[in-house]
């Protein structure tokens, strides 16, 4: 119960450290990590919201609490960039079904960002596959909830 706890709140720290960060900077270092570029469809290959701040972000942030809770900083690196490829990865996808950047797609949303990260963290935590489902379920009921908290205290612009 421990790990789980531990590893909930390592995604919690990735997955929130560019919200927080873009609340605090506004604009201010707000470059799109596709540069403004459009796929072959004519969307956005990721859209406005996903930025080199928030990808920037989420590493140290994430290292930081896993050293806080006595896990390896390395693994806190790793996990933060995972669950950055995973939200730049729905954010794809999400373009591609043509859902508007910051919208809401249940599991899309939820699942890449942390399921990649606990990938990650599989072989040296020693986490089985039904381990992993059940935190990544655990996590999508926690972020929508998170979330909801965020957009009530104005820090986050949607409630999802």
């Amino acid at each position: 119960m421990v790990l789980t706890l531990k590893l909930l709140f390592l995604l919690v720290v990735a997955n929130g450290a560019p919200i927080l960060l873009r609340k605090a900077l506004q604009a201010r270092y707000d470059w799109p990590v596709d540069g403004g570029s459009r796929y072959f469809d004519g969307r956005p290959l990721l859209g406005p919201s996903k930025t080199w701040r928030g990808v920037v972000a989420a590493l140290p942030a994430t290292a930081c609490a896993a050293w806080a809770m006595g896990l390896p900083p390395g693994l806190g690196v790793s996990m933060g960039g995972a669950a950055m490829l995973g939200d730049l990865c729905s954010s794809f996808l999400k373009r591609r079904l043509g859902v508007s950047s910051s919208g809401m797609a249940l599991g899309l949303d939820q699942v890449p960002e942390s399921l990649f990260p606990l990938l990650v963290a599989r072989a040296e935590l020693g986490l089985e596959p039904g381990y992993i489902a059940g935190v990544v379920l655990a996590f999508l009921v926690l972020e929508l909830a998170l979330s909801r908290l965020l957009f009530w205290l104005r820090i986050r612009e949607q409630p999802h």
